[in-house]
């Protein structure tokens, strides 16, 4: 893994990379996805990133504006497994990385029980073992050694449960894959997710990652590194950290404009006793404000519940100041181990602030 104290590569430069953070839409679709992505391509970005959650999907913008770049490795952060059955993401990772001459990515992650019994209408329970075999399946398709089987419990390849014509047969791909390895990142928050994470994957995809936590994160990774038959070793494996990072000589103001959304993500998403996003900050030791922000985002007063949200909290999980602060910082989050910034760049202006703080 790249890391270093300081941050800083032998020829003075950053050796982290910066990832363009695509997200999924809201109401309407973006309009400067072509003009972000050919200015992150100039300006030395490695990857762009679309994501899903019950609207757009992840991967159809993905290929879309993706064909439109030669260099930058492009991924899922994240797709959701519900939304496909295994084979059906390996077709689609299969395919997409025939089209991008093998610079693809697939990001998977669970999703919530809201999302996936209310939208998908599938069962929740069990996401690691789901995942376990959703993985397992992906990675037999892509070798194409063999038809495919799989056991279950939770998937079952010839399907032979309750309605089953009998007829089903193994099969393996017509399409004979690119590359057998396309890598897997997983989208992980609990220790037991991110400890498997470091066992299956090839890297992590980390939503609100901590520095100040990397000891923590650390010890869960090595965990799973540790186990028999790891895929991968702490020296050839990836973490992808979302990071807003805001170059600006007013902090204060930026920090206003983020805490609504922290708020929302805090005390809005999921359900108030089962939201992931909120577990990350109470395991940080916000638990206290995190129960207040709850409290008031879901009894109308979202406006209070942003007010309620610390600077320290913001400052815990984003990197906001002026350039020399940025830089400082992203040495820091390089020295706990992240190898790639996800950065959501608000316009090419903003994306420009960023890589000259970073890349220079």
């Amino acid at each position: 893994m790249v890391g270093s104290d300081t941050g800083i590569g032998k020829d003075g430069a950053m050796a982290i990379t910066l990832g363009l953070q695509l997200g999924y839409w809201g109401a309407q679709p973006p309009q400067d996805v072509p003009a972000l992505l050919a200015a992150a391509e100039e300006r030395g970005f490695d990857s762009a990133f679309t994501a899903e959650s019950w609207g757009s999907d992840a991967l159809t913008p993905l290929a879309w504006h993706g064909s439109r770049t030669s260099r930058l490795r492009l991924g899922t952060s994240v797709a959701q497994l519900s939304a496909r059955t295994p084979t059906a993401a390996a077709m689609a990772a299969l395919t997409m990385d025939h089209l991008t001459e093998g610079r693809f990515i697939l990001g998977l992650g669970v999703s919530g029980p809201q999302v996936v019994e209310g939208w998908y209408g599938r069962p929740f329970a069990k996401p690691l073992a789901r995942t376990r075999e959703y993985v397992q399946i992906i990675r037999d398709v892509l070798a194409r050694e063999e038809p495919v089987t799989q056991a279950g419990p939770h998937y079952r390849l010839p399907y032979d449960g309750p309605g089953a014509s009998g007829m089903g047969k193994p099969l393996k791909p017509i399409t004979h894959p690119r590359r057998a390895d396309v890598p897997i990142w997983l989208g992980a928050e609990g220790p037991k997710n991110i400890a498997m994470t470091a066992e299956i994957a090839d890297g992590w995809l980390a939503i609100y990652y901590s520095p100040n936590m990397a000891d923590t994160y650390n010890a869960w990774l090595d965990e799973g590194f540790a186990r028999a038959g790891a895929r991968r070793s702490r020296e050839d494996f990836e973490i992808a950290a979302t990071c807003q990072i805001v170059v600006t000589d007013d902090a204060q103001a930026a920090r206003d404009r983020i805490r609504p959304t922290v708020a929302l993500y805090v005390g809005g998403m999921g359900a108030p006793e089962l939201n992931f996003h909120a577990q990350v900050y109470r395991r940080m030791g916000y638990g206290e404000v995190v129960d207040e922000v709850t409290e008031l985002f879901r009894t109308g007063r979202k406006d209070q519940a942003a007010a309620a949200v610390p600077d320290e909290m913001i400052d815990e999980t984003m990197i906001i100041g002026d350039p020399a602060h940025v830089r400082g910082q992203i040495g820091r989050w390089e020295a706990a181990g992240v190898t790639t910034m996800l950065v959501t760049c608000h316009g090419v202006d903003h994306l420009h602030a960023v890589a000259d703080a970073v890349l220079g």
